[in-house]
């Protein structure tokens, strides 16, 4: 396969300036204290449908033949990725469709339904539901990660930071089915090769990692078993990701759901940042000083604080 260029990435960066926030990048004096690196902060979380991934479904959407845009589209989504393509197709004025699981976090399908979207939820395989509808509707399928445009969309993030922060060292992101993982690979090794890229999945639902130990891209069996970082809850991963995951040398480390929770709370008491489990993975890494070998002291790391979706009944779960 053909992986995504850094001009792909520039020219999603000029497509989307001014329909999505230049987000801020804010610097932690107390991260940076408590970790011994000089912790900055992408926060995604500020982002319009509270997530970078209304990034990848502006230029996914803009990618569309006429033909499929009187016909629609179809995504497949825990959330994040369904109320950005609802908000960009919305806007675009294509009709959108999403399959999501049965017990998707309520205050994100109300949000997929608000900015436009149809939702049809199901306990069972989200794909084989997204199928059957391309199948019956000839719709046209937005993927979450698996696609150029997606993925080029999604490395807009990272030539931000490295706008903000040319030198940064490492930047440390959630892997769900590796899109951002793709997105940011691309845009460092163009822009600053020995910057590390460094993603981190829940132990119930690491794809990325089982496909590099296997040398190919793996669909999780048995499902995925984390409800509580749901965004990151991809059940396989994709064979365009993995291979940008691969060939671009990033890094990928499992960590226990129970982390990203305490990374979270760590964010929302210390730097006054309301996110989801998800968006605190950058900071599990640190806590759990997972990277090998480890992250050299004073480094500038860039936390991808990648989306805030989270709602009352969810925190209180988790409290």
């Amino acid at each position: 396969m053909t992986l995504v260029t850094i001009d792909a990435v520039r020219a999603a960066s000029q497509l989307i300036q001014g329909r999505v926030y230049r987000t801020p990048m804010v610097h932690s004096k107390n991260l940076s204290a408590r970790f011994g690196v000089e912790v900055y902060l992408k926060l995604e979380a500020m982002q319009k449908t509270g997530s970078f991934k209304v990034r990848g479904g502006i230029n996914r959407i803009n990618s569309l033949t006429d033909d499929e845009r009187k016909r629609g589209v179809v995504a497949l989504s825990a959330g994040n990725h369904a109320q950005g393509v609802a908000w960009a197709a919305t806007n675009a004025g294509v009709k959108s469709t999403f399959v999501m699981p049965a017990n998707a976090v309520q205050s994100k399908v109300e949000a997929t339904r608000n900015y436009g979207g149809e939702v049809i939820q199901t306990a069972g395989d989200l794909m084989s539901v997204v199928k059957q509808l391309q199948a019956e509707r000839g719709l046209a399928l937005v993927h979450p990660f698996d696609d150029p445009h997606v993925i080029a969309g999604a490395g807009t993030v990272a030539n931000e930071i490295f706008d903000d922060l040319p030198n940064v060292d490492a930047i440390l992101f959630g892997i769900g089915g590796g899109g951002l993982a793709a997105g940011t690979a691309v845009v460092a090794r163009a822009r600053r090769k020995a910057t590390r890229v460094i993603g981190i999945e829940p132990d119930g639902a690491c794809a990325m990692r089982q496909s590099l130990d296997s040398g190919k891209a793996v669909y999780l069996d048995p499902p995925p078993r984390t409800a509580v970082v749901d965004a990151l809850g991809a059940p396989f991963a994709g064979a365009l990701t993995f291979e940008h995951v691969r060939d671009l040398a990033a890094e990928v480390y499992v960590l226990p759901d129970a982390l990203f929770v305490e990374a979270m709370w760590l964010m929302m008491e210390r730097c006054k940042v309301v996110t989801e489990p998800a968006a605190a993975a950058g900071i599990a890494a640190l806590i759990a000083g997972c990277a090998q070998p480890a992250i050299e002291p004073g480094s500038s790391v860039a936390i991808v604080v990648s989306g805030g979706n989270v709602d009352r009944a969810r925190l209180k779960a988790l409290a």
